[in-house]
């Protein structure tokens, strides 16, 4: 009988790993820290909220709230990173695209100042099609969570 090697797990990511791993730049980086990832299965990001970003100043004047779908846009990254990290050398000269948001439930208002962890888990990857479970928490309290589906395309 045989058995699968334990999966690796890599600590964390500064934002300078997180910049390597994805290419998106302000102000559409959404994930400053991988806090956790455990290649090919799972993995932790951290998004630092602040009022400085350029969405506040028209989502909502006078009660700011983070957009919904930069909450999602968090949780794509964060696999995103996972996905590029997982297959190393086999991802360079590639992207990684959304092809399907489902159940995306925003369920707390996110404010300046919150810390986000971003919580993903594959569900399963066929070739260059993975398929994702995420949920970002504000403390203990889910804010925000969906199903995705990304496919790895060329440049």
């Amino acid at each position: 009988m045989t058995s699968e090697p334990p999966a690796q797990t890599v600590k964390s990511g500064d934002i300078a790993r997180v910049m390597a791993l994805l290419p998106h730049r302000y102000p559409f980086l959404m994930v400053d820290r991988m806090v956790e990832m455990v290649l090919g299965e799972r993995a932790v990001g951290l998004k630092n909220v602040s009022v400085n970003e350029p969405h506040f100043q028209g989502h909502f004047p006078g009660e700011p709230i983070m957009p919904g779908v930069l909450l999602i846009e968090a949780m794509a990254q964060t696999a995103g990173a996972l996905v590029v990290e997982t297959l190393g050398e086999a991802m360079h000269g590639k992207l990684v695209y959304f092809m399907s948001i489902e159940d995306a439930r925003f369920r707390h208002p996110v404010r300046p100042g919150d810390q986000i962890f971003i919580h993903v888990e594959k569900i399963h990857a066929r070739r260059l099609v993975w398929k994702f479970r995420g949920e970002c928490r504000v403390g203990d309290r889910v804010v925000a969570d969906a199903t995705y589906t990304a496919m790895i395309v060329d440049r």
